[in-house]
Parts: C-alpha cells; sequence; structure tokens
C-alpha cells in the first residue's frame, strides 16, 4: 500500500478547540486525532469542558489561553452562565480574529457570537436565515413538538438550501456543523471536524479546504431503544431487549437515559444500573429521545394503546422530564406522569465534579448540580434523588463516598463516566421494592407508621407541628387504610388507640409509651453493620436510650399488618441541629436498631412518617447526593418512604425529600390562629396597661390621660373632645 503523500497545505498549523458543557464527547475526540494527525499533520484539537474548567483557575487558564490562540472555535451546550459567563469575553475578543466561530445549542449570548464565512448570527436576520425564521414557525409550542420534531427540520435545512448559492451554503454549513454535533458518535465527531475545517479555515490557512473527504452525517434513530446485551445496541424493537439472565421476571421498568452518551460510546454508568436492575429480577426497557424531551420515548415504549407497560420509570439523564438545563415544563412533566401514574425516580450523575470529590465532600453535590439534578426535577414530580455514577478520580485515588473504597486505575479513563457500584445497587434495592409494593395486594403489604416524641416525654408521644388532632388523623388513616383493602385491626374509638400507644405495658417498663418489642444486646450486636461507629459515640450496646441493660426497647403497637412505631430519640435534645452539622456522629443504638427492626424483623414493605418532623432526615451525612457513609441513607435504606408534611414548610420538606428519599403528602396548616392585636390597639393596650400601674396621686396620670383620649380617638373608640 503507498502511504499517502503529505503536501505543504497538509502541514498548514491550524489550531481548532472545543468548548463544551462536560466531556462526553472527549473519548470520541481522543480517536478522531490520530486518524486528523494522519490526514492533516498541522491540525491540533483541544477539548475543554465547563465541567473541568468551572471553578478550577488552573483549568480555566489553560482553556482561556487556547481559545486566544485559536483558528476555530466550536462551542456546544453551554447553557448556564457558571459555565459560560466565565470565556464569554475571550470568545467576544477572539471572534473577528479567528477563521471561524461556531456556536450551537447554547445560551442565546454564546450563540450569537456565530461567525462562519458570510454568516454572521451577531447581526439582524436575512435572506436565508429570515426565511428559515417563517419556515419553523411560532416558538410558542417548541416545548410541545418534541425533539424528534426539531431533528427533522435540522435535517431538512440542508437538503432545502443545498443548491442556493452566496451566504446559504455558510448557513447550511452551520446546520450540519450542528447534524454532526446531535449525532455524535466516533464518525459523526470526525467528521464535524473534517467539516468545519474544510468549511471554516480562511486566509493563510485557506489552502486545507478541500484537503479530506468529509461524509454526510451518519443518521441514528430519534427515539429508540439501548441495552448492553442487545443484537444491535442501539435498535427500535421492544422484543428485540434481553430479559433478565437467568432470572424470573419480577416486574418491568422504563429506564430513561440520554441518546449523547449512547452515540458517543460513554454508557459504562448506565449498563452497571441495568446490571443491577436486572440481577433484582426486573425486566430493563431502556429508552431514549433526541434532544431533552423524554416525552417520545415514553409515548413509543412505556404505554401502549392507552395501556402502561412499565411499573416504575427511573430517569438517569439527570436533567428534567421535559427541557434538560436549558429550560424545565413541569407542567408537561406533570401531565405524562399522571398517564403512568408509577414510581418516577430521578436519578443523577455528578457531572461537574469526580466521584471521589464527590464522595469526600461533607456538601455532596455542587450547587449548580443539586438546582439541575434534583431542584428542577422534583418540579416534574421525581422523588428519591440519588447518584449513581460520574467521572472517576485519577488513578490511584481512593473513593471515600463508602465501604466499597473504590481506587481508580489507569484504565478508568478520566473523562469517560463510570458507576458507583454501592449507589448502584442501591438505587437498584428501592426501585425494587417500588415495584413489589405496586405489584401485591394491599391485604398483604406491611406498612409501619412512624410517630415522634420530642422532646421524650409521655405526653409529648404523638406530637406533630401544626397537627393538633394527631390520633384523630392517625384514627382516620388507619381507618381508611382497612377501607381500601389494607389488613388493618383498628381500635375502636381515638381513645382506645391513644391508650394502646401511650399505656399498655409502658408502666412495667419504665418507658414513655407501649413496649412493642425487646431487641436483645447480643442479636443488636451481632447484626449491626456499624456498631464500630455508634459505640464510638455512644459507649458499648445496648446503650442507655430506650434500655434496660440488657435489651433495647422498640416504643409502638401492632394492629395486624400495620406497626404505629414511635422514633427514639436522636440524643441531643437540646441540640437537635448537631447531629446534622458536627462531623463525626452517629445516631444512637436505639435509633439505628428502630429502623433496621422496621426492614428486617417486622417486614415492612413501606414506612410512613406521620406528622413534621423527626429526626431521620437530619442525621449525619452529605447535604445532597448521598452516599453509603450517609446515616439517613444507611437508615432508610431501600424502604419506600411517605412522609406527611405541613404544607406550610418546603424547605424541611426538602430536605426530607433529599436526605431520607421521602415522596411528601402535605397536610394544611389550621385555618384559624390567635389573631392578636394590630399596630394602633397594641398601643393602645400598653398605654392601659401603664396606666393601670400608676399610683393614683401620680403626677404624670394627667398626661397618660391625655394620651389614652387621643389613642382612642384614632380608633373610633373615643371622643377627642371636651378632655376626659
Amino acid at each position: 500500500m503507498t502511504p499517502k503523500r503529505t503536501s505543504a497545505a497538509d502541514r498548514t498549523p491550524l489550531s481548532l478547540v472545543i468548548l463544551t458543557m462536560d466531556t462526553h464527547l472527549a473519548s470520541a475526540v481522543a480517536r478522531a486525532r490520530p486518524v486528523l494527525s494522519h490526514e492533516m499533520p498541522g491540525l491540533s484539537v483541544a477539548l475543554h469542558a465547563a465541567s473541568e474548567f468551572a471553578g478550577q483557575p488552573a483549568a480555566l487558564a489553560r482553556c482561556k489561553a487556547d481559545i486566544a490562540s485559536a483558528d476555530i472555535i466550536v462551542v456546544g451546550m453551554l447553557f448556564l452562565e457558571d459555565h459560560f459567563m466565565p470565556i464569554l469575553e475571550d470568545l467576544r475578543a477572539r471572534r473577528e480574529h479567528c477563521d471561524a466561530m461556531i456556536c450551537m445549542v447554547s445560551a442565546a449570548e454564546v450563540v450569537k457570537l456565530t461567525r462562519l464565512g458570510q454568516f454572521d448570527m451577531g447581526k439582524p436576520a436575512s435572506g436565508p436565515m429570515a426565511l428559515l425564521k417563517k419556515l419553523r414557525g411560532s416558538n410558542k409550542d417548541k416545548a410541545s413538538t418534541g425533539g424528534a420534531a426539531q431533528m427533522k427540520m435540522l435535517r431538512r435545512i440542508p437538503q432545502m438550501l443545498r443548491f442556493v448559492p452566496g451566504t446559504a451554503q455558510d448557513v447550511r454549513a452551520y446546520f450540519l456543523t450542528m447534524q454532526y454535533w446531535l449525532g455524535g458518535s466516533d464518525e459523526n465527531v470526525l467528521n464535524l471536524l473534517r467539516h468545519v475545517v474544510d468549511r471554516g479555515v480562511d486566509g493563510p490557512r485557506r489552502v486545507l479546504r478541500g484537503q479530506v473527504k468529509v461524509a454526510p452525517p451518519v443518521e441514528y434513530p430519534e427515539v429508540g431503544l439501548y441495552h448492553p446485551r442487545a443484537a444491535e445496541r442501539l435498535s427500535t424493537d421492544l422484543a428485540a431487549l434481553p430479559l433478565p439472565p437467568g432470572r424470573e421476571v419480577r416486574g418491568t421498568v422504563g429506564v430513561l437515559v440520554l441518546r449523547s452518551y449512547l452515540l458517543s460510546n460513554n454508557a459504562g454508568h448506565y449498563d452497571a444500573v441495568l446490571a443491577a436492575l436486572e440481577a433484582r429480577g426486573l425486566r430493563v426497557v431502556p429508552a431514549f429521545a433526541s434532544g431533552l424531551d423524554s416525552r417520545p420515548a415514553i409515548d413509543k415504549y412505556f404505554i401502549d394503546n392507552g395501556n402502561v407497560l412499565v411499573d416504575a420509570v427511573v430517569s438517569l439523564t439527570g436533567f428534567s422530564l421535559v427541557g434538560g438545563p436549558a429550560y424545565n415544563d413541569a407542567k408537561a412533566a406533570e401531565e405524562v406522569l399522571a398517564s403512568l401514574d408509577v414510581p418516577y425516580i430521578a436519578a443523577h450523575p455528578v457531572e461537574f465534579q469526580t466521584l471521589d470529590q464527590w464522595g469526600g465532600s461533607d456538601r455532596g453535590l455542587l450547587p449548580v448540580e443539586s438546582t439541575i439534578m434534583v431542584a428542577i426535577p422534583e418540579l416534574d414530580g421525581a422523588t428519591s434523588p440519588m447518584v449513581f455514577g460520574g467521572r472517576p478520580g485519577a488513578p490511584g485515588v481512593t473513593c471515600t463516598g463508602c465501604h466499597h473504597a473504590c481506587t481508580f486505575t489507569a484504565d478508568d479513563r478520566a473523562q469517560d463516566m463510570h458507576t458507583c457500584p454501592e449507589r448502584a445497587l442501591m438505587l437498584a434495592a428501592r426501585v425494587s421494592k417500588l415495584v413489589a409494593l405496586r405489584r401485591s395486594q394491599r391485604a398483604e403489604r406491611k406498612v409501619a407508621i412512624v410517630i415522634f416524641n420530642f422532646p421524650p416525654n409521655a405526653s409529648n408521644v404523638g406530637s406533630a407541628a401544626y397537627l393538633s388532632v394527631f390520633f384523630e388523623s392517625l384514627f382516620h388513616t388507619l381507618t381508611a387504610m382497612k377501607a381500601q383493602g389494607y389488613s388493618v385491626e383498628v381500635p375502636p374509638s381515638v381513645d382506645a388507640l391513644r391508650r394502646a400507644l401511650l399505656e399498655g405495658n409502658a408502666e412495667r417498663h419504665g418507658a414513655d409509651a407501649n413496649v412493642h418489642a425487646l431487641i436483645a444486646t447480643d442479636d443488636h450486636v451481632r447484626r449491626e453493620r456499624w456498631l464500630k461507629q455508634i459505640e464510638a459515640q455512644w459507649g458499648p450496646a445496648p446503650g442507655r436510650q430506650l434500655s434496660n441493660g440488657r435489651a433495647i426497647f422498640v416504643l409502638g403497637k401492632q394492629f395486624g399488618n400495620v406497626l404505629i412505631g414511635v422514633q427514639p430519640s436522636f440524643g441531643y435534645e437540646g441540640d437537635p441541629m448537631r447531629l446534622l452539622f458536627e462531623k463525626g456522629l452517629a445516631p444512637t443504638h436505639a435509633f439505628s436498631a428502630f429502623y433496621r427492626y422496621l426492614r428486617e424483623d417486622f417486614g415492612a414493605n413501606a414506612v410512613l412518617h406521620f406528622g413534621t418532623h423527626g429526626a431521620l432526615e437530619f442525621m449525619p451525612g452529605k447535604q445532597s447526593g448521598l452516599s453509603g457513609a450517609c446515616w439517613p441513607d444507611r437508615l432508610i435504606d431501600d424502604l419506600p418512604n411517605i412522609y406527611l408534611y405541613a404544607s406550610n414548610n418546603p424547605s424541611e420538606g426538602a430536605i426530607a425529600k433529599r436526605r431520607s428519599g421521602a415522596t411528601l403528602i402535605s397536610y394544611l396548616t389550621p385555618p384559624v390562629a390567635q389573631a392578636g392585636l394590630y399596630k394602633g390597639l397594641n398601643e393602645l393596650k400598653s398605654s392601659i396597661d401603664r396606666w393601670r400601674t400608676m399610683e393614683p396621686a401620680a403626677a404624670e396620670r394627667g398626661a397618660m390621660a391625655v394620651l389614652l383620649q387621643s389613642q382612642a380617638a384614632e380608633l373610633n373608640l373615643a371622643d377627642a373632645e371636651p378632655l376626659w
């Protein structure tokens, strides 16, 4: 085979810089470099991701330096101000001095910097662009069109402009660049780089035009399915998806994934989650849609002629259901989730830090991660937010996020996604419990209702903020459960329920409520996974809280398949925030044993925390994005958690959702409260109180009488004259 001859044009120096949100295309770019180096030896390609340079001064300096010397700049997926603002002025400064700047699928401030040949997005729309805007129609219904429709238009535009001369060819080149980008496979990334060189170089580098052959964009399904074990990793055939290997199918889970990660062969973090779900006997339907609107995938693969085909939906995208990081259509998401009527869990990778950084952090998620991956999906109706993967740390670094203590190696490519094994297993366990709960008969379900006792005292058992009729509410809940088919032995009255819980054998044990069970010390020592940490804080088992020295008390009473349990105190009643904010603390022996009893001994299928609020969600651990080392996560484990919470306390309700996986059911605060007095009456009352304390012969009584009459007259309670 004759080697390709290298011309002077081939060796022309050319700097191409790619700027994007994350590193999902980094490996595809790395695989393209050897090919391009052979075709154009003078070409250098650099990729900078905001997930790496945001908040990292050294990385940001390297990015700015590359922008300052770049000949061609390609920008994609820079939506967030934290990502594009640090480099916006650098882009503006370089815009008129580089050959081309192509900005796509980003914030408006970035996109308008596009300059490719005669096509300038900074100028008013005219010619081909004005025509395209008319053809596109109004933006009012943009959210309802879906990614597939937008991609269809994107493919049509280059065809429409193919034979239109002049500026239209530069416009066509721009939209072809976007096609390559959004179809970001190895082939498309390679040809994207060839294409922007062929269409973008100018000045002394113009000799590089026409030097390499540029293949058209490879098209992939806009809506489809993915499975690493399928004959074809990407397909549109639901029947082609494999079943869980060697296991009875116990349910079906719809899994939403990002098409961009699949096309760039960067789906390792998805694969481990799918395997963990299948290991639980769950059939997975991993579906994707182009753009950031998941509705087409849901409509095509999770619903068939109005029949819902899945028992739960898990989003691994890290974004909202409709809109991603750029915008959020919570109303549209609410509609599609209501039509499914199944549990919806939004899990997420850590995008803007490495796994070891997250694992070793007290905060957990970064503010931008908490906003994009937790808060916005919550507006859709997502529950139980949790991390499942991210990018690895440097070779030799060990993640301290949990007892697995994963150490990264040189084989773990720093810019590719990986799973967190412990989190993937926990995610699968929680989804499995939700599916089993949904498929079970109500009469078979065992439900633990947790009530609170703060501060610890018999008179405070069954207390909750703004739920003054606590036992009445609890009684009505049991009655409603029985009416709906749950196996509940409802006491004859509210008073009978109160006595069963507060009295019973409480006096015999010297406890604040009925003792439902005794956990022997030996049993606790044998079964408590985190015994060493608890004993370091509270001394040897069984501890002093809820203990007779030989066993730990579980307070509560069982009514058929419903156990009403009293949450133990958390040890620092005088300083309830201490557990949350002080490092190295642990819950008491009794607190940990209580939740283990609900999970393993009683065998609860779900837990209902009754009223605002308990201590579980305030236990030590990360603020958000909890790991297996965080106590709320350890204690709730895989139990489905429902929380009856006051509607006027959304901030602490969010803590319960994010730190204990709770699904909140709101109750209203009392409609009547003590009104008090408004300002004028308050002042009059104060003056009257002073008058009453004066001696009859006091000299200031005359002046006070004048003041009283004046204040009363302003309130229309007395005449201003004659003077009293």
